[in-house]
């Protein structure tokens, strides 16, 4: 009666493991970042409409926690811009000359990092937004 495993098995059972891994750490990866792409994105469109909305009822902003609370995990808040923790995205409320307010949505293309190039390939442009 056998009471342990060969080395021979135990040999056999890593190489597995390690083929295993080698396939699924990759695809982890890539699911956490199309995760926070969608996030980024989502965040981005309910800043958006709750700038507009908050404009819309009180004709003025003062800063973008005035109009809503975002989680401070993907962003860097100050109090007319919102920059993504990656410096791949900005949204920021502009006051023209004329004194006609605006939300300007920014993408950084020169920058090469995954997360850049997937907030790219999701469709987010460069884009401003009137406040009315």
């Amino acid at each position: 009666m056998k009471s342990a495993f060969s080395l021979l098995e135990l040999i056999f059972a890593i190489v597995i493991l390690g083929i295993v891994a080698s396939f699924a750490i990759p695809k982890y990866i890539d699911t956490k970042d199309s995760a926070l792409v969608s996030t980024i994105k989502r965040d981005v469109n309910t800043a958006v409409n709750s700038i507009q909305s908050y404009y819309l009822l009180n004709q003025k902003i003062e800063k973008i926690s005035d109009a809503m609370t975002i989680n401070n995990t993907n962003w860097t808040v100050t109090d007319t811009k919102l920059t993504d923790k990656n410096s791949c995205l900005s949204l920021e409320i502009k006051t023209s000359t004329g004194g006609a307010k605006s939300i300007e949505v920014s993408v950084d293309t020169t920058k090469t990092t995954t997360i850049c190039k997937k907030i790219q390939d999701a469709g987010l442009i460069t884009t401003s937004y009137e406040l009315y």
